[in-house]
């Protein structure tokens, strides 16, 4: 039996790693068809591109208040707060029942800017959860098998999705996606937890604001997460501005921008297949190193893609997918591992704004360096840039 082969069946061996991951499968399916046929939908009801684009803008924003809403997180039932946030998002949807006129589209971007918030308390509080619940020497295996099972379902669900808005509308994608709502709430509640241990009595509890910074605190100031967030967040960058020029690269190598269906599937096999392997992977090389490999095969990748070839563009996407995770992985196992159990849920939060919203920024960046700057000389400097950021998270190893 390989080492990749043990450690995921010592995850699925566990109770509890089982139902968390039932339920990663269960709510993804519905939430990666929901959010492909937001904008279809926005799209169909008004014959508007930027209409359609805020459904995207509505789900990300919250991502924002990161730090502010992950002190929701950080309360002392977790597990109920994951049952209730799922059972509410599951009776919001069902609103989307009235959306049927161009005069109705607020109502969608209100459910839509909600889900994105509950998102961010959602994610914050499981992450949190899974150290109590989960053993410790799993956590690298769990994250990466979590990793494999949400590439799975973004595989699997929006063509699922886009089938069933086709044929019933975009309400009965709504109902698909309460329902996933429903069954992962009650997956959620089977999940046995370790009791943390409580404030100590007379102890005040801080305010908001003190909260709200406590995660950028203990982030910044702990010397082996402060590199992994600094290059996991230029990596984001540059992956953003790598994202924003797939159109041209579909036009390089002459095909319509259908082919960047089989790009994005290509990626995905990629981070399914390092989903697998992480867990092994992070306990022989540690988190650092880990991160940096994914980080200079992802560069490497990005700048290979400026040669205009199919084989090499299918190889380059799934490389990248394979080394694009490694970062996000390393760096939520580490903040996982190196956090008290009473700060995970904001720390967490905090870490998924610093990593994840440049990712915004670059697309922006990219969106406007295409238009001025030819792919040949854009692709291989992005790509030297992942590789330097890779070099500089080796040396603070």
């Amino acid at each position: 039996m390989t080492s990749t082969t043990w450690a995921a069946g010592r995850v699925l061996g566990d109770r509890d790693a089982r139902l968390y991951l039932a339920a990663v499968v269960v709510s993804g399916l519905g939430s990666s068809a929901m959010w492909l046929v937001a904008g279809v939908w926005a799209k169909d009801l008004t014959g508007s591109d930027g209409l359609a684009a805020l459904c995207a803008l509505a789900l990300w924003a919250p991502l924002l208040a990161g730090p502010v809403l992950g002190t929701l997180a950080d309360r002392p039932h977790r597990r109920t707060l994951l049952v209730t946030t799922d059972l509410l998002l599951a009776a919001l949807l069902l609103t989307l029942f009235a959306v049927t006129t161009p005069g109705d589209l607020w109502l969608l971007y209100t459910v839509l800017l909600v889900y994105g918030a509950a998102g961010v308390v959602h994610d914050a509080a499981e992450s949190a959860l899974v150290t109590t619940a989960v053993d410790p020497s799993l956590l690298g295996d769990f994250n990466g098998l979590r990793m494999t099972a949400n590439e799975s379902m973004k595989l699997v669900a929006p063509s699922a999705g886009a089938g069933l808005y086709a044929a019933y509308g975009g309400a009965t994608v709504a109902l698909l996606d309460a329902v996933t709502f429903v069954a992962a709430a009650g997956l959620y509640g089977l999940v046995r937890v370790r009791r943390t241990r409580p404030r100590p009595a007379g102890r005040p509890a801080p305010g908001l604001r003190a909260r709200t910074t406590d995660g950028a605190r203990r982030l910044l100031a702990d010397g082996r997460l402060r590199p992994l967030l600094l290059a996991g967040g230029t990596t984001m960058l540059l992956s953003g501005v790598n994202g924003a020029l797939i159109f041209a690269v579909v036009e390089s190598l002459g095909h319509s921008p259908a082919y960047t269906g089989l790009l994005h599937v290509a990626q995905g096999i990629g981070s399914i297949t390092i989903g697998l392997a992480t867990g092994p992977l992070l306990r022989r090389l540690g988190e650092s190193t880990f991160a940096a490999y994914g980080i200079a095969l992802t560069g490497a990748a990005v700048a290979l893609r400026a040669i205009p070839d199919d084989v090499v563009g299918l190889t380059c996407g799934a490389a990248i997918g394979v080394g694009l995770p490694c970062v996000l992985t390393a760096t939520l196992t580490a903040v996982q591992r190196a956090t008290p159990a009473e700060l995970l849920g904001r720390t967490t939060a905090t870490a998924h704004t610093l990593l994840l919203a440049p990712t915004a920024v670059g697309m922006a960046i990219g969106a406007g360096l295409v238009e001025l700057v030819d792919l040949v000389v854009l692709l291989p400097t992005v790509g030297t840039m992942c590789l330097l950021t890779a070099a500089g998270l080796l040396r603070h190893r």
